[in-house]
């Protein structure tokens, strides 16, 4: 029988929160759920190797060398709060939320908007390399 490491249990809380998400993806049911799930395959589809947990009470958080963003739903929006958001160029101007502080960025989206992939691949794979800076 495999012993099992430490790399093995990573990999298994890593699959854990990667069900959990699924989960509360299929738990919501409507477009949060789907803005989620779309959110969660551009991220993926930018940074392949990323990290999937969950912080704070069920809060997905994506994470490369350091958190790049979470996905929170409210009623009316999913939001994407970015770690670094403030260090970061945004020449599409996706931010649209948490715009006064100093470190934080967040991105709004409502029923009905329309994401740009593009942008928010070139945003996701910024901060995935602002975390691996020193």
């Amino acid at each position: 029988m495999k012993k099992a490491t430490n790399s093995d249990a990573k990999a298994s809380e890593g699959a854990s929160a990667s069900a959990q998400i699924d989960l509360k993806i299929r738990e919501l049911n409507d477009w949060r759920g789907e803005t989620l799930a779309r959110i969660r395959k551009i991220i993926q589809q930018a940074v392949p190797n990323v990290v999937e947990e969950l912080k704070w009470r069920g809060v997905p958080v994506w994470s490369h060398g350091g958190i790049i963003c979470t996905g929170e739903t409210y009623k009316s929006a999913v939001k994407m709060t970015f770690a670094k958001g403030a260090k970061l160029e945004d020449p599409s101007g996706l931010f649209n939320s948490s715009l006064e502080g100093n470190t934080r960025r967040a991105i709004d989206i409502h029923e009905g908007d329309k994401i740009d992939e593009k942008a928010l691949k070139a945003l996701v794979r910024a901060a995935a390399a602002l975390n691996s800076k020193p």
